[in-house]
C-alpha cells in the first residue's frame, strides 16, 4: 500500500473510531427527562434511544466491537505507512539499526496522538455538550452496525450476560429519580444561570420539608397572642389593637387548655356591626386542629388538606401547648426571602463577616446562610438557640459564646432564658481554633 493510500486509510479509521466514541458517550449521556421533551416535540428517534437506554447491551457490544477492530486496524496500517518513511529519513543522521527503532517510536507515537485526540478525546468531548442531539443522530447508522454485526453481537451478549450471571452483577440502569438528584440538577442550573439561585433555594426549601419538623416554622409559646374563653369586650379590642393577628386561640383558663380558635375576620365584622365580643358564643370560636411538635412540616401540610383548615395548635408529648403553626408559616418556609417584610428576618447580615441571628432561627437556615455542611450534635437541636445549650449544656448567659467551624456564635440578648439575639462572627484564623470549642 502506497504512503498516500495509507494515509487515506488511517483517516478513513479515525473517523469511523470516533463515530463509535460519539455513539457510545451520546447514549450513556443523554438525559431521560430531555429525551421525553424531545419526542413531545415530534423527534420520533428520541423514543427509540430511549428504548435503547433501557437495554444498551447489543448496542455497546457493537460500539466495542467496532472500536477494538479500527484501533488493531489502525496499529498496523500506522505501523506500515509511517515506519518505512521515518527510517529513510533518520538514516540520513543515525545508523540504520537505531533508524529503524527511532522511527518505529515516532510512528507509534504519531498515530496514537492522533486516535488519542480525534477519535477518543475531541468526539467525547462533542457527546458531553450535546449527549441528546448526538444520540438521535447516530442511531441510524449504529441501527444498520447491529443489524451487520448481529451474529457477532449475539455471541459477545450472550457471553457476557453468563459473566455478569456468574458474578451476581445487575446490567440493567436504575432509573428511579431521588429527591438528590433533583436538587443536583437544580443546583448546576443555578450554576450555569438558566435557573436564579432564589428559585433553586424554594426546590430545596420543598424538598426539606419532608426533614424539617414543625417547630422550626411555629410561632413560639411566649408569643403567642390567645384569648381566655371569659375575657371581656374591652380585653378583646385591646389585645386585637396591640397584637394584631388573622388567628388567635381561645383558651379555658390558661393557655395549655385550647378550647378553639378565633378568626380576626368575624371579631372585625362584629365590631364594624357594633356588636359586644364575647368568646362565649359558639359560633364564634371555631374547632381547633391540635398537633403533636414531632411532625414535619409535609405531615402538617397534610393534615390542613385533610380537615381544610390554616390554623393548628402544636403540643407536645406531656399536651402543653409548645406554639402555633399557619399555613403562611409553612409557605414562608418555602418561599425564603422571596415573600416577607425585612423587618421579620430572622437571619442579617451586617457585614462581610458577620451575621445577627434570632436564637429561634431553625439550624438549616443558619447552616445555609454560613456555608456549613453540619453542626455537632444536631440530632439533639432544631434551633440555634438549641445548639448553644448543647454545646454549653446550660442556660447561655449574655457573652457567651462558642467556637465551631470557623465562626464565632455569641450570645447578645437573653429574654427570660429565652435566646433572643447571637452575633455570628468568622474567625480571622480558623486553623487556629479548635474544632469546637465553648467560652463562660
Amino acid at each position: 500500500m502506497q504512503f498516500p493510500e495509507s494515509l487515506f486509510v488511517i483517516a478513513l479509521l479515525i473517523v469511523l473510531s470516533a463515530f463509535f466514541s460519539l455513539a457510545e458517550l451520546s447514549l450513556a449521556a443523554s438525559r431521560r427527562l430531555r429525551l421525553r421533551q424531545i419526542a413531545v416535540d415530534g423527534d420520533m428517534r428520541a423514543d427509540r434511544v430511549l428504548k435503547l437506554q433501557e437495554m444498551p447491551g447489543d448496542y455497546f457490544t457493537v460500539v466495542q466491537v467496532g472500536q477494538n477492530a479500527v484501533a488493531i486496524l489502525g496499529g498496523i496500517v500506522g505501523e506500515g505507512a509511517l515506519s518505512p518513511s521515518l527510517t529513510r529519513l533518520f538514516t540520513l543522521w543515525l545508523p540504520v539499526a537505531t533508524a529503524e527503532t527511532v522511527g518505529f517510536v515516532c510512528s507509534f507515537f504519531i498515530i496514537t496522538s492522533l486516535f488519542i485526540l480525534f477519535s477518543d478525546l475531541f468526539p467525547k468531548r462533542l457527546g458531553m455538550a450535546e449527549p441528546e442531539r448526538w444520540a438521535v443522530r447516530v442511531l441510524t447508522p449504529m441501527a444498520w452496525c447491529m443489524r451487520i454485526f448481529k451474529p457477532v453481537v449475539w455471541l459477545y451478549a450472550k457471553t457476557a450476560d453468563l459473566v455478569f450471571k456468574l458474578l451476581g452483577i445487575q446490567t440493567t440502569r436504575d432509573e428511579r429519580i431521588t429527591s438528590e438528584d433533583i436538587l443536583a440538577m437544580t443546583e448546576a442550573g443555578a450554576r450555569a444561570g438558566v435557573l436564579a439561585v432564589r428559585e433553586q433555594q424554594v426546590i430545596a426549601n420543598v424538598f426539606e420539608l419532608d426533614s424539617r419538623t414543625v417547630g422550626s416554622a411555629m410561632t413560639q409559646r411566649e408569643r403567642i397572642a390567645f384569648f381566655l374563653r371569659d375575657d371581656p369586650d374591652d380585653v378583646i379590642r385591646a389585645r386585637i389593637a396591640e397584637e394584631p393577628f388573622s388567628t388567635y386561640p381561645v383558651c379555658d383558663g390558661d393557655i395549655d387548655h385550647v378550647v378553639g380558635y378565633v378568626d380576626a375576620k368575624d371579631l372585625f365584622q362584629r365590631v364594624l356591626n357594633n356588636q359586644t365580643l364575647s368568646l362565649t358564643d359558639d359560633n364564634l370560636v371555631h374547632k381547633v386542629l391540635i398537633v403533636p411538635d414531632r411532625l414535619t412540616l409535609a405531615e402538617v401540610l397534610e393534615q390542613f388538606r385533610q380537615v381544610h383548615e390554616d390554623f393548628a395548635v402544636i403540643v407536645n408529648e406531656y399536651s402543653l401547648v409548645v406554639g402555633v403553626v399557619t399555613l403562611n408559616d409553612v409557605m414562608s418556609t418555602v418561599m425564603g426571602d422571596l415573600v416577607g417584610p425585612d423587618d421579620e428576618e430572622q437571619i442579617v447580615r451586617r457585614d462581610e463577616n458577620s451575621w445577627l441571628i434570632d436564637g429561634v432561627t431553625p439550624i438549616e437556615d443558619v447552616l445555609r446562610a454560613l456555608h456549613l455542611d453540619e453542626l455537632p450534635h444536631d440530632d439533639e437541636y432544631e434551633t440555634l438557640a438549641g445548639f448553644l445549650m448543647v454545646m454549653l449544656r446550660r442556660v447561655p448567659r449574655r457573652t457567651d459564646s462558642v467556637n465551631f467551624g470557623g465562626y464565632k456564635f455569641e450570645v447578645l440578648d437573653v429574654d427570660s432564658y429565652r435566646i433572643d439575639q447571637v452575633m455570628v462572627s468568622r474567625l480571622q484564623d480558623p486553623d487556629a481554633a479548635p474544632p469546637a470549642s465553648t467560652v463562660g
